[in-house]
């Protein structure tokens, strides 16, 4: 199992970084769906929105980077951590994103289960936070 984990890092790195990319670019295409889902309490919606679009396209970056690797994927971890009130809102307030094609009233099924895939997705940021070995490096 170590072995199939070793051989999909990589693999899985170019996944990744590109996702979150393609993720912030978003943020800035359609920021009025990202809007509906930042609790109210925060302030300045659209900033933030705009915001965490500008570092997921950072982290994402960061991560295909050799140099910048670990710190990006600290950033990640960091970024997850920091949106995960907006994943609690939508789950626990029944958020419908308005203007969102083929619906916007997520089950509540997704809706929850977004929760635990940031931890996945911590848990997979994670992984990049150590110094490659050296058969990664070459």
């Amino acid at each position: 199992m170590n072995e199939i984990l070793h051989r999909l890092k990589r693999p899985l790195l170019y996944l990744m970084g590109p996702a979150y990319v393609v993720a912030g670019v978003l943020h800035f295409v359609v920021p009025e769906l990202y809007v509906q889902i930042v609790p109210p309490v925060f302030p300045a919606a659209l900033v933030l929105v705009y915001l965490s679009g500008l570092a997921e396209i950072a982290v994402g970056v960061g991560l295909l980077i050799p140099r910048t690797r670990q710190r990006a994927a600290w950033a990640t971890v960091a970024l997850l951590v920091a949106i995960f009130p907006a994943n609690v809102y939508m789950a626990t307030h029944g958020v419908v994103i308005e203007g969102l094609s083929g619906g916007g009233d997520p089950s509540d099924l997704v809706r929850w289960g977004r929760l635990p895939l940031q931890g996945v997705l911590i848990l997979w940021a994670l992984w990049y936070t150590q110094p490659p070995s050296r058969t990664e490096s070459r």
